[in-house]
């Protein structure tokens, strides 16, 4: 029988809580040990024909034989009409809880204007807090539950979402509730990160000590707030010339392990200025852009269990000329993930699988490396990838279903919407209306 979303049915969907993956193309595994993937690794992409997926309890029990499989009695069969199905995507970097939309910003880039020239007179990161510090949580939280219903209709299940236009005790808390309230009300897979340090605020560059107050301000108040309420996983830091310099990441994120987070950084995404060092030497679990980085850097990444996270989407949307050194990174040994950087200013796209079209054509990297970028090297970017990324016993039914005959085509149709359904936990996340 069709469920009423067009998901085929093969048994009653009130079955057992058992679920049998069936009918598809390709399962594209990704299966292989749970952590990052380097180099020779990322070509080694496991593709299954013939195959279903055994599900129970949220977890994926068994990868076998259709024929096999189709024999066991009792379970909810989904029928996946000859799609291919992979581990759901895993978005690393986003900034979705935002306000209003930042599209004049693309014109003033047009007529020459840099991002850091926008962001001196008012515009940018600045634009956006002063738009969040007006809006209610309510708002905030009904603003982002419609973006985070496209984000999986594009096949993401895990969505790291990132504080950071609040800039304030008060609104940085609101944004790190609200990321809260959205995953107890979805099924996608949330990770909550603070990123107080996303810029120094206006009317603290106003002031001869308003900045050095600021940095204190995260150090001493912000940080062990979000730690004893357990609002994120994660403290991130914008580490670039004209934001935060090196030492003053080096503080914060020295504190963030103090209190038992976990680290990330936005690292020489303009200019290099050693960010990617600063990561690998603090241990952070990601760092982030990557456009500018140098060639110790990339030796840096090589020689840590850092993930190196690309975000091709923003270097195109800003019009730059250069993107991540993807290819010298894999070579050199970095663990590669892409992310989409979704954010209302130089990078809004919810579409993950465009990002993946841009890593073949701009960044040079294979199909398998990208998948793989997406998956398991993405989970290992959130200190996930022992439970996320794979299609694999043990691990969690988060699956992406693509109206695609061969994997190969999802970053060809570029910009296309072939996302047929999402699951998380075994859990429908988005079904696609037939």
């Amino acid at each position: 029988m069709r469920s009423s979303s067009g998901v085929s049915i093969l048994t009653p969907p009130d079955a057992p809580g058992r679920q049998l993956f069936t009918n598809c193309a390709q399962v594209v595994t990704c299966a292989g040990p749970p952590r990052a993937r380097r180099g020779p690794e990322l070509s080694e992409l496991l593709i299954e024909r013939d195959c279903s997926v055994l599900v129970e309890g949220g977890a994926i029990v068994q990868v076998g034989s259709r024929a096999v499989l189709e024999r066991i009695a009792g379970v909810t069969a989904i029928d996946c009409e000859g799609g291919v199905l992979l581990p759901g995507l895993v978005d690393s970097h986003s900034h979705a809880i935002f306000g209003k939309p930042r599209f004049e910003e693309q014109e003033l880039r047009a007529q020459g204007l840099d991002y850091m020239e926008i962001a001196r007179r008012g515009g940018g990161i600045h634009s956006s807090v002063r738009d969040l510090r007006q809006r209610g949580e309510e708002e905030l939280y009904e603003l982002a539950m419609r973006r985070l219903l496209r984000i999986a209709s594009h096949g993401t299940t895990t969505l790291e979402v990132k504080s950071g236009y609040g800039l304030t005790i008060d609104d940085e808390m609101k944004m790190l509730r609200v990321i809260a309230r959205l995953s107890r009300s979805l099924p996608l897979r949330l990770v909550p990160t603070f990123l107080g340090a996303h810029e120094i605020p206006l009317e603290a560059r106003a002031t001869t000590s308003g900045r050095s107050d600021y940095v204190a301000l995260l150090v001493k108040e912000m940080i062990p707030q979000v730690a004893s309420l357990g609002l994120a996983r994660f403290v991130d830091v914008f580490c670039e010339p004209g934001v935060f310099t090196i030492e003053e990441t080096r503080t914060i994120l020295s504190c963030a392990r103090r209190e038992g987070l976990l680290l990330k950084l936005h690292a020489d995404e303009l200019r290099p200025s050693g960010g990617a060092e600063l990561a690998a030497s603090l241990g952070a679990t990601s760092a982030d852009h990557l456009a500018a980085i140098s060639e110790s850097g990339v030796r840096a990444l090589a020689e840590a269990d850092t993930v190196a996270t690309l975000l091709p989407g923003t270097m195109l949307f800003l019009g730059k000329d250069r993107q991540a050194p993807a290819r010298a990174l894999i070579e050199a040994g970095a663990a590669v993930a892409l992310a989409t950087d979704f954010n209302p200013g130089t990078s809004p796209t919810v579409n993950f699988p465009l990002i993946l079209t841009l890593a073949v054509s701009q960044l040079r990297m294979s199909v398998s490396e990208a998948v793989l970028a997406a998956t398991v090297n993405g989970a290992a970017a959130l200190a996930l990838a022992d439970r996320v990324g794979q299609i694999a016993p043990g691990f969690s039914a988060d699956f992406a279903l693509f109206d695609i005959a061969d994997v190969r085509e999802l970053p060809y149709w570029y910009g296309d919407r072939r996302c047929r359904a999402t699951w998380v936990r075994g859990v429908p996340c988005h079904v696609e209306s037939r």
